[in-house]
């Protein structure tokens, strides 16, 4: 290399790898996916269907109030950015 060139570095960019001291960071895939999944199980098999009501008990416990009654008043309004029949 010559001395007029600029030299170059080579940098790996990762993530954090998962740290059992903080298990609550970033669940809103977690929460999303099981709010998405309650309303899919119960459209297609009903509200008294027992199996659904872990899927809300799971959303319920991760998601903030906030961010349950916006995704309800969206669905209710129908724009929701889910299709919630299959």
């Amino acid at each position: 290399m010559s001395d007029s060139e600029p030299e170059t570095k080579t940098f790996i960019l990762r993530t954090a790898g998962f740290d059992a001291r903080f298990p609550n960071t970033n669940q809103t895939k977690h929460c999303w996916q099981n709010y998405v999944d309650y309303f899919k199980c119960i459209k297609a098999r009903g509200e008294d269907y027992a199996p659904c009501k872990q899927f809300f008990r799971a959303y319920h416990s991760l998601c903030p109030n906030d961010y349950i009654s916006h995704w309800d008043t969206q669905r209710e309004e129908g724009n929701f950015p889910v299709n919630l029949e299959s």
